[in-house]
């Protein structure tokens, strides 16, 4: 550094990357190749599960995908998800400022979630196996007062990373396309979110997440392939990683890091954006509806499995890319000691468009385009999905057209009356006994399946004959309503993208500052959530209370904190992101959230005893759909249990032991992997040397293939597999699969 310091100046123009695309053709690529795309993928699916599964009909299957989704798609579908289009463009800026510190902190911040979810997802699985959101939860155990808070706070998540999905497809699209306006824009990625979720549900983000994962790490192999090995490179400092070291190493890096060089992992800024990079996770992970409708979409031994390998997928994409690009624009920028970009476009996370344009020429631009088409059709459409789930589940079922009102714990939605007697009550007088349930299983039910077959064969005057059942008619009819509504919400809430985006665009604010406030304001939703599933003392007073408290300190520590630096809130958007004002929001509203959601349920609860416990916990087990028990999607799992209707607690317990045990020791080793064992290695070393740099990209370069071949081989396998076992099972038992699909 010495001998040769190089100081980067700030930019003095705003060339930024190359138009590479007319406006008609960003269209046709976005809307007829990739919209076209996942419209077919979406038929396919929906071809799939009518010919194979029987359940085309079923409004569960819309927001689950079926509940049994294969190991390996749900590892590429998590990775995918979880690697955002703003993920694409941040983890390169943060490579510009900090230098190889700067991806490896924030992969270990995220990777640790992914992680930790496993413990969490499993306990959701099998404590209440038949929720489609966390939020049915909170409404089963703590009723409508909590239910609302967090319905509140479950939809605002969804609204910041929407707001961080636009941001970023605007950023990319315009930076490529010629003379494109915000409201095309807008349109473009409307129509791309909503397309193909209207038609195949969450079952079709799977399986574009999965070509999204293709695509991803095929063009991260042509990237370092380009960057890196690559003789003929018309870039002096591009090409080689010891011309690349070279370059590099001579410029001057933030002080914070160690010998002031871009090439340390000993980066006190690095490690600040790693915990702010935690909690931003954490609120992505634990408050977004689209996060749990993924992961609850497998059983929970594949659920478990997926998560683990969905994180050694997901830290081969950011610390790869991000390296390759965030050093290749140093070495770029370091031949005439000039940034090449803004300090706002760099904000912006234009540095990946401008070094693909800059190293690939046009092809460069168009395959970074492809690449944020594909991660907002995964990330977009999962976010309609969430809110039209919350729509349908949370809010109209639950108050605004309930199929039977005021329904009471533990009573039955069919006929309302009490499911069962507790059996140590003992009643000498029948005359005042309560009125229990004997509505018989859909699965054993004679007259819906006269109802299904008379459906299936003959129609009157063009429409399906009614159904007669006395038992499941009337709530047969009802899901049909629903899934009618479910179709409009899709498309209203695909509708509303464009208005919503031309506000937030007229608004000035930047990827960087929603993508770090925007945690601050949904984080304190993330104790509540988990001591939700986890601890039987949570109460709805000390959810409630944590949950605003938390917001509340959050926001006014963020703003005393802006408030310390040169122009305090006068210069609001530039100050309230600032790294010490986002680190002392994001702590304070998970810190006070969480000690006040403990606090108060410490004093409000009311468990006793053990058989307390147990019956609050069997407000999540009874979540169920009687028309598609969840039962009936476990029966394989649970052959070995003896029971009548429904197995109980204890029985899913021993069923998915070895799922849990899984989830502790598989998770646990990954975290100390991730957390102490990796960063005491890399911190082992001040500044790397050039031997030191070629192995850490080659470590890079040679699990990104790895995880690539997994990822483009494993899922398509375990899916032909997969219905291969279905069909088998139709031929050896069609009418009682019709019977429980339909």
């Amino acid at each position: 550094m010495a001998d040769c310091p190089v100081i980067l100046e700030s930019a003095n123009s705003t060339a930024g990357p190359n138009y590479v695309l007319e406006k008609y053709e960003s269209a046709l690529l976005i809307l007829l190749g990739f919209g076209g795309f996942s419209v077919i993928l979406a038929l396919i699916h929906n071809a799939i599960r009518k010919q194979i599964f029987h359940d085309e009909h079923n409004l569960d299957t819309t927001f689950d995908a079926g509940g049994d989704v294969s190991t390996s798609l749900t590892a590429v579908t998590v990775a995918s998800q979880l690697f955002w289009p703003a993920d694409i463009l941040q983890s390169a800026t943060i490579t510009t400022k900090i230098g190889i510190a700067g991806p490896f902190w924030y992969s270990v911040s995220v990777i640790l979630n992914i992680f930790i979810f496993p413990i969490f997802s499993v306990q959701f699985k099998t404590r209440a196996p038949g929720a489609k959101t966390y939020l049915q939860i909170i409404y089963a155990r703590f009723g409508k007062k909590a239910h609302v808070v967090f319905c509140c706070f479950a939809l605002l998540t969804n609204v910041v990373i929407m707001t961080a999905i636009l941001l970023a497809g605007k950023s990319t699209i315009q930076s490529l396309t010629n003379d494109i306006s915000d409201e095309y824009t807008l349109l473009m990625m409307a129509t791309l979110f909503g397309s193909y979720s209207l038609i195949g549900g969450i079952g079709t983000t799977f399986y574009v997440s999965y070509f999204n994962a293709c695509l991803i790490f095929v063009s991260l192999i042509i990237f370092f392939g380009n960057v890196l090995h690559n003789s003929d490179s018309h870039l002096d400092n591009i090409g080689d990683v010891s011309k690349m070291f070279a370059a590099v190493s001579c410029v001057k890096g933030p002080d914070e890091n160690t010998g002031s060089s871009f090439l340390t992992f000993r980066s006190g800024v690095g490690i600040l954006y790693g915990v702010i990079g935690f909690f931003v996770a954490s609120a992505v992970t634990y408050c977004d509806q689209a996060s749990w409708q993924s992961r609850i979409a497998a059983k929970p031994m594949q659920g478990v499995w997926g998560f683990l390998l969905a994180g050694a997928m997901w830290l081969a994409i950011p610390s790869t890319m991000a390296t390759t690009t965030g050093i290749a624009y140093l070495a770029i920028s370091s031949e005439n000691g000039t940034h090449l970009l803004t300090s706002d476009q760099i904000d912006q996370g234009l540095v990946t468009p401008f070094i693909a344009e800059k190293i690939l020429g046009p092809t460069g631009g168009i395959l970074i385009l492809t690449i944020l088409s594909m991660a907002l059709m995964s990330t977009g459409s999962g976010e309609v999905m969430a809110v039209s789930s919350i729509i349908v589940y949370d809010i109209y079922q639950t108050y605004l057209r309930p199929f039977r009102k005021d329904l009471k714990q533990s009573h039955c939605i069919l006929c309302g009356k009490q499911i069962q007697v507790p059996e140590p009550e003992i009643i000498e007088d029948q005359s005042k006994a309560p009125s229990v349930c004997d509505c018989n299983s859909v699965s054993d039910c004679q007259q819906c399946a006269d109802d299904l077959c008379r459906r299936a064969m003959k129609k009157v005057h063009g429409v399906h004959s009614p159904f007669r059942c006395t038992i499941h008619g009337s709530f047969r009819t009802y899901q049909n309503y629903l899934i009618e509504f479910k179709n409009w919400c899709i498309i209203w809430v695909t509708i509303c993208i464009i208005p919503y985006g031309l506000f937030v665009f007229s608004v000035g604010i930047d990827l960087n500052w929603i993508f770090y406030v925007g945690a601050i304001v949904t984080i304190p939703c993330f104790p509540a959530v988990i001591l939700s599933i986890v601890w039987v003392k949570a109460t709805s007073k000390g959810l409630i209370a944590g949950g605003i408290t938390g917001l509340l300190v959050g926001i006014a520590a963020m703003l005393i904190a802006a408030s310390t630096y040169e122009g305090g809130l006068n210069k609001f958007l530039l100050n309230t992101s600032q790294d010490y004002s986002i680190l002392a929001g994001t702590s304070c509203s998970f810190g006070f959230s969480l000690i006040t959601c403990i606090v108060v349920s410490a004093f409000t609860h009311k468990i006793k005893s053990e058989a307390d416990a147990d019956a609050e916990w069997k407000k999540m087990f009874e979540i169920d759909n009687p028309l598609h028990p969840w039962e009936l999607n476990l029966r394989q799992e649970l052959k070995e249990q003896v029971y009548t209707k429904k197995p109980s607690y204890d029985q899913i317990a021993a069923a998915f032991r070895k799922a849990k045990i899984t989830a502790y020791v598989g998770g646990s080793v990954c975290i100390i992997l991730v957390t102490f064992i990796i960063p005491g290695v890399m911190a082992t070393f001040p500044v790397l040397d050039e031997i030191e740099f070629e192995i850490w990209v080659g470590l890079t370069q040679a699990w990104a293939i790895l995880m690539g071949l997994i990822a483009i081989v494993a899922p398509p396998v375990e899916e032909f597999l997969r219905i291969r076992k279905q069909y088998l099972r139709n031929k050896k038992q069609p009418v009682e699969y019709s019977l429980h699909k339909l």
